[in-house]
């Protein structure tokens, strides 16, 4: 008999962009508002890692692994 299962896919997306700042602390403070504000998009980006997990009724029965 077949079963329904939760399956969850995470991806981890990575993008470079250059900021002009007096420090590393305003140049992370400037990309934290550029991201907020929508500026800064990651999409389509680099895909860096995926990893998926499968569940059922809450029990992880495949915890998080690479594909």
């Amino acid at each position: 008999m077949k079963k329904k299962y939760t399956v969850i896919i995470e991806e981890t997306v990575s993008n470079v962009f250059e900021i002009v700042a007096d420090d590393e602390k305003q140049a992370k403070s400037i990309a934290s508002e550029k991201y907020k504000s929508g500026d800064f998009v990651l999409v389509p980006g680099e895909l860096v890692a995926k990893q998926i997990q499968v569940c059922n009724n809450g029990d992880i029965l495949i915890d998080w692994e690479e594909f």
